[in-house]
């Protein structure tokens, strides 16, 4: 509900592009489901050309350009978390194979649905003839987070904040990274450390602060983040789709394949990526100290953990 209307009215593909929202759902929801696509309709947008509403994977998945996998199973109480990864599994490996059935070969996959990394490996797997460059998964919101939290302790607007780097699993062991962050103070750009003035900080808690924003806005809403997830999900799109602006990069799960940094092959993993003719590539080149090292070691061994706990299921 909240990310509908900025990809309808064009903040993602631009104002002259005219959009078809294909929206799928589970049966027990399509009335809601008619609800807001009459909100849609009355917002009465000029590049909206239709919108579909389906509780069918054949025509949710029919042709697309873009899917945006948002759902999944959440966690409930007393939930173990190999069932949480099971159940994931089976939504997923179901998306992938229609994304494989029915989509373009072309079709950008972005999954949002928690834990996204693994559930977006897995899309990946179940659609074999669709590139694996064409998944990647939902780290933008961390780095949205690290950027306005620095932003903030330095008194810029976050436009002023570049190259913050969220490495690893969406989930509390990622690693928001600043050491090649740039903040631009009183018109010349200084390195973060410079900028911020307190290391103790930026090594400890900046870096729980945005690992635990999530449930921290759940304790404060009782709901998660949705106006600032779908804002991240439009900034991700928007950015595969008209590329990343010359010397600047962005945080994405995508495909570990070729990485310089040692993190194992065949995982989603948060990287830095430039994109260009909507493709990304892997920034390769920081130098990266002890410190970070055993963050993005720990944030690996966890996805490690999750796909190969995850693969058993694929094969059940």
């Amino acid at each position: 509900y909240s990310l509908l209307f900025s990809i309808a009215k064009g903040d993602v593909f631009g104002k002259d592009q005219p959009v078809i929202l294909v929206l799928l759902d589970i049966p027990v929801m399509m009335g809601v489901l008619e609800g807001v696509v009459m909100e849609l309709q009355d917002c009465a947008i000029p590049v909206l050309r239709e919108v579909i509403a389906t509780d069918k994977e054949e025509v949710a998945f029919k042709d697309l350009d873009v899917a945006i996998l948002v759902g999944s199973m959440p966690r409930r109480e007393g939930m173990e978390r190999k069932d949480l990864l099971k159940a994931n599994v089976a939504i997923f490996k179901s998306q992938g194979a229609a994304l494989e059935k029915y989509a373009k070969k072309t079709v950008k996959v972005l999954v949002v649905g928690n834990p996204a990394n693994t559930n977006c490996l897995i899309a990946a797997k179940s659609a074999p003839s669709i590139p694996k460059e064409n998944f990647s998964c939902l780290t933008r919101l961390d780095h949205n987070r690290a950027r306005s939290q620095v932003a903030m302790r330095c008194g810029v607007p976050a436009s002023h904040v570049k190259n913050v780097i969220i490495w690893g699993n969406h989930s509390s062991t990622q690693y928001p990274d600043v050491h090649h962050c740039k903040v631009n103070m009183s018109g010349s750009e200084v390195g973060c450390f410079e900028a911020v003035k307190d290391d103790a900080w930026l090594k400890g808690d900046f870096i729980s602060t945005v690992q635990l924003r999530g449930a921290a806005v759940i304790k404060a809403r009782k709901l998660s983040s949705a106006m600032s997830a779908a804002k991240a999900i439009c900034d991700h799109v928007r950015d595969i789709w008209f590329g990343t602006a010359p010397g600047e990069f962005v945080s994405m799960g995508v495909y570990s394949s070729g990485n310089k940094y040692g993190v194992p092959e065949d995982l989603i993993y948060s990287f830095p990526v430039e994109i260009k003719n909507k493709t990304w590539k892997i920034v390769n080149d920081l130098p990266v100290n002890d410190f970070s090292r055993s963050k993005m070691d720990a944030t690996a061994a966890e996805l490690v953990d999750e796909r190969d706990t995850a693969v058993t299921f694929l094969g059940e």
